[in-house]
């Protein structure tokens, strides 16, 4: 029994990791939560009046989630900066309550300074927030000169209930949140072999499983690639040296790199030819056809067990082996790498136990980088040597020197993002206090904070519209839920309260996957809170949506018509972006494969990924399912998608190619060939030929094609084992990156010639 209660929490730990990596949204809604529910308690003994409990409410809510900085001395003394603020804040919105118009001009100039101080970084972010929500609080509560003694103490008493969860109750250390993060890439990588197992059993028949069982693979590829890049952000703040924080790195990549090529590996083994990587990487794209998979042979059987025993052995916590059957796994597995007990099947399905056999021997890094030694009475010979491998790597890890980077120029003037967004708010946010005082004048401001929202995290017109879809459609269905909650929990004030705190981290919660649930939450709290204040009728939740509406219009109009930043060149300029770390990181990692110095390659193909998730995400606009079929940008859309994918496969060969280079010193396969920066040479050329076609469609620049990567390092007379210590592997990235290269060229009009190189 209790063997069965362990196994069940140890699957339901297992699911929460996996769905929220780290547990930060946990953390971030339970602080949020918790620091609103203690001010309620502490202003609730002292009896205070309702709208002292709203202003409290909202104050300590602020005071919290504004608050994004990762030391908890830095998170601390935000906090104290932002008490003074708060107050003054405040002070200012009672001062200028009963002045109409100077009230409005100095709410338009606070919100400007508010995003202004956003490139000040967390801090000025911060802060900027806390002026801007106080003031909108002194509004919603119609603070007045009487009534600032009170609101002091509520602020006050807040922020200390906000500090007591923060650094007390929600206890959060930089150390265990990487802990943390480093379970979740555990379980979701073992969640994507489940997805490969299920992906060997989908029937060729069944073109519907199929293909859903290849979603299910491409689905949780991404998210692992997801948690591998918040593990690369919090390496500095929760490791205790560079060295450790290095060795991490590798061994995370170095996992993903080989979980993503054993799903390749897999798919190729399904169809009649090689699977191109793309399939991998472009949502919709279907199974390929022509496989002899799943058969329910012998072989087909043995496959699925080594499957399901890497999935064991991913799962599997250091410390609770029993016996040696663990290790004997893990040694079978391991021994594929060596051409050990390789079943007699097609070269397809041999390449999957070996890939099998690499992805069994990055969980071992990674548990030797994380854990620390193991027992090694156990090992057969190839267990051993793959020991020996990864202790060589993490000698030269321990040893390199990380080497200075050249600093890009930043944006001035107006061209600075923070410079251009503030504008842009301040001249929204003055259409929306014109128009919303035409709706309301008492609530008007609904229509200044939908305004404010919409700008949060955005960068392009399209990026504002999209959020101000979802921020009309969650309010609305926020309007229906507060109507049906007032009548049933209107009555009751701390029932009321309760739910408030519910919905408090049910938004926090949900805010990172759902921006449309995040305005669900906030417009159902809103609706209680106007039932607590006496002020809810249906018509006021209505108005709600009037506001919101009206606000989103203004931000978007001020996002058209000032300093605009149409998506077609704000997704240019990403893109631009994307294709210089593409080709940094390529030259770099064959560079060093050629004989070049060491550098720091997974540094600079994190920086590539990070790009690319800012290009994913600005493309949102042209792959949204509902934006494209009222605006023009309809026809780009499958091009937006089809783009990113063949970005997607790009950056897997270069990741691969840069952990390839970093095995130079150890790895007795791999060594320096200098005729690989001859092929280099071209893909480096056309990565460039195309950004100059992004960034003017005349420009003369021709992508070149001509013979493959292995034919341009074949000596003459000479085959294919005359390339030296050179991987056929590192030779397979080479040629599928300049594949790819020339497909995206092509995909996006750029010149391409047939001469040679």
């Amino acid at each position: 029994m209790k063997a069965a209660q362990g196994s069940v929490w140890a699957s339901l730990r297992d699911r929460v990791a996996a769905w929220d990596p780290g547990l930060l949204r946990l953390a971030a809604g339970s602080r949020t939560a918790g620091a609103m529910a203690l001010t309620l308690a502490v202003l609730g003994l002292m009896g205070a009046p309702l709208p002292h409990l709203v202003a409290g409410a909202l104050a300590s809510m602020v005071a919290t989630f504004a608050i994004r900085e990762k030391q908890r001395t830095r998170q601390a003394l935000t906090l104290a900066l932002g008490l003074p603020v708060a107050l003054a804040s405040v002070t200012l919105g009672a001062l200028l309550n009963s002045r109409i118009v100077a009230g409005d001009v100095f709410f338009v100039a606070l919100i400007f300074c508010a995003v202004y101080s956003r490139r000040f970084g967390d801090r000025g972010n911060a802060l900027g927030l806390i002026c801007f929500q106080t003031y909108f609080m002194s509004l919603f509560v119609g603070a007045t000169v009487p009534m600032l003694p009170g609101l002091f103490g509520v602020i006050a008493i807040a922020f200390a209930c906000s500090a007591l969860v923060r650094f007390a109750v929600v206890y959060e250390t930089p150390a265990g949140i990487l802990q943390r993060l480093r379970e979740a890439f555990r379980v979701r990588l073992a969640q994507l072999v489940s997805a490969q197992i299920e992906l060997l059993d989908a029937d060729p028949e069944e073109p519907d499983e199929a293909d859903k069982a290849l979603e299910a693979v491409r689905e949780r590829t991404a998210r692992l690639h997801e948690t591998a890049l918040m593990i690369q952000a919090r390496l500095e703040e929760g490791t205790s040296d560079e060295a450790v924080a290095r060795l991490v790195q590798r061994r995370i990549a170095d996992a993903e790199i080989a979980a993503e090529r054993l799903g390749l590996l897999l798919l190729s083994a399904r169809s009649a030819e090689r699977t191109n990587t793309l399939t991998l990487h472009l949502p919709g794209a279907s199974l390929p056809s022509g496989g002899r998979l799943p058969v329910r042979d012998e072989v087909t059987e043995m496959l699925r067990r080594d499957l399901q025993a890497l999935r064991m052995l991913v799962l599997r916590p250091v410390g609770t082996e029993a016996g040696t059957a663990l290790s004997h796994v893990r040694n079978r597995l391991l021994g594929y790498r060596d051409e050990e007990n390789l079943p007699a099947a097609p070269p397809a399905v041999q390449d999957v136990f070996r890939g099998i056999g690499e992805t069994a021997r990055a969980v071992l890094g990674l548990r030797l980088a994380l854990d620390g030694p193991q027992d090694e009475s156990d090992d057969t010979p190839a267990t051993t040597r793959s020991r020996e491998e990864l202790d060589t790597e993490s000698a030269a890890i321990e040893g390199a020197e990380e080497g200075e980077r050249a600093k890009e120029q930043a944006p001035t003037g107006l061209q600075r993002p923070t410079t251009r967004a503030a504008v842009q708010v301040a001249v929204g946010s003055a259409l929306a206090i014109a128009g919303g005082e035409f709706l309301s004048t008492q609530r008007w401001y609904w229509a200044v904070l939908t305004c404010w929202i919409v700008f949060i995290n955005t960068s392009s017109t399209g990026e504002i519209l999209v959020k101000g879809y979802r921020r009309l459609l969650g309010t609305v269905l926020g309007v229906v839920a507060g109507i049906v909650l007032a009548g049933l929990v209107g009555h009751y004030t701390w029932t009321a309260m309760a739910l408030v705190l519910v919905f408090v981290f049910a938004m926090f919660y949900t805010a990172p996957l759902s921006y449309t649930l995040m305005s669900f939450f906030v417009t159902a709290a809103l609706g209680l809170l106007y039932t607590l204040l006496h002020t809810y009728s249906p018509a006021v939740l209505v108005l709600r949506v009037e506001e919101t509406a009206l606000g989103a219009a203004c931000g978007i109009i001020a996002a058209a018509l000032v300093l605009p930043m149409h998506t077609d060149r704000r997704t240019n300029e990403l893109l631009v972006t994307v294709l210089e770390r593409l080709t940094d990181v390529t030259d770099a990692a064959v560079d060093q494969l050629s004989g070049g110095p060491a550098d720091d390659l997974l540094d600079r193909a994190r920086e590539l990924d990070r790009a690319l998730a800012d290009l994913r995400a600005a493309v949102q606009p042209l792959t949204h399912p509902v934006i494209p079929l009222i605006t023009p940008l309809r026809s780009r859309r499958s091009t937006a998608q089809y783009v990113v994918a063949l970005l997607e496969t790009c950056a897997y060969h270069a990741r691969s190619l840069a952990a390839a280079a970093e095995l130079l010193p150890s790895h007795p396969s791999i060594g320096a060939d200098p005729r690989l920066r001859q092929a280099c040479h071209r893909i480096t050329h056309n990565i460039a030929a195309i950004t100059a076609h992004v960034v003017d469609e005349h420009a003369t620049a021709e992508v070149e094609t001509g013979p493959s990567i292995v034919s341009l390092l074949e000596p003459e007379g000479r085959g294919t084992a005359e390339y030296g210590r050179i991987t056929g592997r590192v030779l397979r990235h080479l040629q599928r990156l300049d594949e790819a290269v020339v497909g995206l060229a092509r995909l996006l009009g750029a010149p391409v010639s047939g001469r040679r190189p």
